[in-house]
Formats: C-alpha cells, structure tokens, sequence
C-alpha cells in the first residue's frame, strides 16, 4: 500500500469518488487551478474540468446554498470551507436549511452534501484560522460531524461519507496535514461512520480524543506507561453519532476517563461525553471524568502552544485522574 500524507489522502479520495460518480463535485475558494489553500484539491481541476471542480466567490453563505440546490438536484456534492473558522458566514445554510431538509421535506429530499473544512490550532494561525467549532454542529440536529486523524481513516471517512445520503460536517486537523503519514489502500474503500477506533489497549484509565490530540494523547499515553500507568487511548473518528458503545465499555472496564480536545473548555464536546459517560457508568467510576482542552480565551497567536492541549498537559491529567482517591 503507499504511504500517504493526510492531505494526499483527502485528494485521493476526492479523485476515487469523482472518478467513479459523475454526480460528484467539489465547489470552494481556490479549489480549482490553485488547488486549494492547502492542495487538498490539486490536480482535480486538470482531470474533471471546471464544472466538476467550480473556483465559487468568497462567500461561505453562498458555498453552502449552492451546494445544498446541487443536492436537491441529484448531485452530491463537496463543499470546501477554507478554514472552520469561516464557516460562520455559513451558518445559517448549514443549520436552518442543510441539517432539516430531510425533516422538513418528509423525507422527499435527501442532502447528501459533504462540507470539508480544516479545523484546530498549531500552524500559527492566530484566533482566525484555529478555531475548533465542532460543537456548534454536534449540537445540530440533522449533522453527522467526522474528524479523522489519520490518512487511512481520512480516505475511508471521506469515501463513506460520499456514499450516504446525509449532509456531513467533515473536519480535517490542518496541523497534521502533512504530519500525519500512514500506509493507505488504494481505491475505493470505506472506513463505516460512526465507530470509534481503540488506539492502545490499558486497564487504569481511558482517554479519550480525535484530530489531532490522538497523537498528543499517543505521547502522554507513552510517558504514563513510564509510570505504571496503563491508558486505553480511543479515537473517536465520528463525533456525532457518538461511538458511544465503545466510551461505555472502556469507561466501565478502566474506572477513570480522560477527555482531551482542543476546543475551548465550557460546552465542548468533551462536557456532553463527560456527561453520557456519568449517565452511563457512574457506579464503575473511580474519579471524575477530567477534560483536557483548550481555554475558555480566544484563540492566541503568541501563547499558542499554551492553548494547545499539548501531550504534557495531557499527561498531568492522566496522572491527577490515576492517583485520584475519593
């Protein structure tokens, strides 16, 4: 199998589907000739044509609604956001008109679109081009919300998503655009949405984390074994649905959770598991579930690896949940 960078698998999956459906189609700023801010879509605009591949305005408001009649119409769309946090423009689009048009319908109309976007901290980015937004689109009813954090997965993520008939928020970790490498199969092949994936086996504590905290959560995990203390690390892969068979059952078999994202702290995603977890396994919990994340601040430019949910702050709170006693 090759050895892809994150990115690349993005674009391969991008060429898979379009090379295999007619009907799909990839809409943004800079995705035609350029390529993409960040390659994602290279070359695409040389095989498949300015039809296929449509260098839009800057106008995420439009990107969305224009994809979302694409979908109406029988096509499947991708949008690509820049970076997340410009999709604010879209909002609306998404959460009033993409996420219910299923529901409002009666099911008359499916929306099969995907909307890429790069998401989190750690290219020196500065507080608009960092942000973690994916909450706001768990919280939507109607959204499938993906975040993959290797190349393999990303191709396979991606490629389910194409094959659905739900609108997906597809966030990328930028940090690891190129970090990332991993052997990749060639084609057309799936990675099933909504199953999360068991990084490490361990017995003392579960963490839990998806993006780019898998990997500093690898690390941290590393330096705790150091210490005797055994971390069952889970991908989530999905945020939403939630994997949440797989969060129960280690939650139960370690006793202590740790949740780790890069999004601000107050209603992240890591307060709703934290939450689902409580409900779920509270009489098996040996302390409480601890979030390790970014601050409640706007994103900073200079502190910015202070922000970050880095492997040694993920670390202390490994060790504060181990040693906890009631």
């Amino acid at each position: 199998m090759p050895v892809l960078t994150l990115v690349q698998a993005i674009n391969d999956a991008l060429r898979v589907a379009m090379r295999s459906d007619g009907r799909v189609v990839v809409l943004g700023e800079d995705v035609g000739k350029f390529g993409g801010v960040f390659r994602a879509t290279a070359g695409l605009y040389e095989e498949f044509g300015p039809e296929r591949v449509v260098d839009t305005p800057l106008s995420e408001g439009g990107i969305i609604g224009a994809a979302i009649g694409m979908a109406m119409y029988g096509l499947r769309p991708v949008a690509e956001i820049q970076f997340s946090d410009f999709i604010y423009p879209g909002f609306d689009q998404i959460v009033n008109e993409l996420a219910k048009l299923r529901y409002r319908s009666a099911g008359q109309y499916a929306a099969p679109v995907v909307v890429r976007t790069p998401f989190g901290g750690g290219i020196k980015g500065g507080l608009y081009h960092s942000q973690s937004p994916e909450a706001l689109f768990v919280h939507t009813p109607g959204l499938k919300v993906v975040a993959p954090s290797t190349p393999s997965d990303a191709k396979g993520m991606l490629l389910s998503a194409l094959k659905g008939e739900d609108p997906i928020i597809f966030f990328e970790p930028k940090r690891i655009y190129r970090a990332a490498r991993g052997e990749v199969p060639e084609g057309d092949f799936q990675v099933p949405l909504g199953k999360a994936r068991t990084v490490r086996e361990g017995r003392h504590l579960t963490v839990i984390a998806y993006g780019a905290s898998v990997e500093e959560a690898s690390q941290a995990a590393d330096q705790a074994a150091s210490e005797g203390i055994e971390c069952e690390l889970i991908d989530l892969r999905t945020l939403w649905p939630l994997d949440i068979d797989c969060v129960v059952e280690s939650a139960k078999k370690t006793g202590r959770v740790v949740v780790v994202h890069e999004a601000p702290r107050t209603c992240g995603l890591g307060a709703e598991i934290s939450a689902l977890i409580q409900e779920r396994c509270f009489v098996h919990l040996e302390a409480p579930v601890r979030r390790v994340t970014g601050w409640d601040t706007p994103f900073p430019y200079a502190l910015e690896q202070e922000y970050l949910p880095g492997a040694a702050r993920i670390l202390r709170g490994v060790e504060e949940t181990a040693w906890f006693v009631a």
